[in-house]
């Protein structure tokens, strides 16, 4: 353990999804705090005291009923950072985490494949915004998590009907995203986690197919039919029907996928991506800063990603505390 004079801070929302975290630092011995941030206050006059702040925070927080916390965030991590404080997943992180239209932005400016879509402020303006797209399209918040919010539509005469019914939700920027449908090969999607920018490892998550919600933390079953550790995965991920499988994704994916996260600011995170059923091409959809690390990580990856989540933190705790007593 790396000798830390002041704390780790740990600034979440979820209740359950950072346990693992909190159990590895406690038996470690590691200083940290924990900052909820669905009741979290700050003071611009006061110095903040911490060796480094994770940031953790959900942009599905307004499915909990903490929605007032996802725009307190983004001015609370500027400040930290004009405040000389290591912030990992900082300000710039969280604006992508929390815009899908900016992650499309981004790997467009990248020359990666996405699927294509248009940027919507009103749900008057989602037909015309379907003109030319690839059917099925869904329509998709545009500060989401958690699959919130995102409806499929097969046909024009569907979207218009939604529409003229006041049945779409723009979320809780009034901002959304009119996309190309991807069916999926295979009913799967990939995701690979970075750690420290760098690639960590990759899983493939098999749906029932008619699912947005993947979170990785809440999937408790193999494919091959082994159950996880009941004490890491949430009790409802059976029913859903969804299985998990250690993946190993070719070079060029691990290579872009830590180009994304660099120029997104993202340190601890993953992408998403799916292989379109009809033709074979890959597209990645998804650009996650808040990573839930796969349940029971040692049973499906074959390491305890948590623990070597720990060991980074403690690491750049250390050099962050090193560096402003040097300063």
């Amino acid at each position: 353990m790396a000798d830390l004079s002041r704390p780790i801070a740990i600034y979440y929302e979820h209740p359950e999804w950072f346990r693992p975290l909190f159990t590895e630092l406690d038996r470690r011995g590691t200083p940290y705090v924990t900052i909820d941030a669905a009741s979290h206050r700050w003071d611009p006059a006061e110095r903040p005291d911490y060796a480094l702040v994770f940031n953790r925070m959900s942009p599905s927080a307004y499915l909990r009923g903490h929605g007032n916390a996802i725009f307190s965030t983004t001015s609370w991590l500027a400040w930290l950072e004009r405040n000389g404080v290591r912030v990992v997943n900082g300000y710039q992180a969280w604006l992508t985490e929390i815009s899908k239209a900016d992650q499309l932005a981004l790997l467009h400016g990248l020359g990666l494949p996405y699927p294509r879509a248009r940027v919507i402020n009103h749900a008057s303006q989602a037909v015309d915004a379907a003109a030319g797209l690839r059917w099925p399209v869904a329509v998709k918040p545009n500060i989401g998590g958690s699959g919130a919010g995102v409806r499929r539509f097969e046909t024009l005469d569907e979207l218009r009907a939604a529409v003229d019914a006041g049945a779409l939700d723009l979320g809780i920027d009034s901002t959304a995203l009119v996309q190309e449908f991807i069916p999926a090969e295979e009913s799967r999607i990939a995701r690979v986690e970075v750690l420290g920018g760098k690639y960590l490892y990759g899983i493939r998550i098999y749906t029932p197919g008619n699912s947005f919600d993947l979170c990785p933390a809440d999937v408790c079953q193999r494919v091959d039919g082994m159950e996880l550790d009941a004490q890491v995965c949430a009790v409802d991920a059976p029913k859903r029907g969804l299985k998990v499988e250690g993946y190993e994704p070719p070079a060029q994916v691990r290579a872009q996928v830590e180009r994304i996260m660099a120029a997104a600011g993202i340190e601890v995170g993953g992408i998403e991506y799916m292989i379109d059923s009809r033709d074979g091409q890959l597209y990645y959809y998804d650009v996650n800063a808040l990573s839930n690390f796969v349940a029971d990580a040692p049973n499906v990856v074959g390491f305890d990603a948590f623990a070597r989540l720990a060991d980074w933190l403690e690491q750049h705790a250390a050099a962050a505390l090193a560096k402003k007593e040097a300063a």
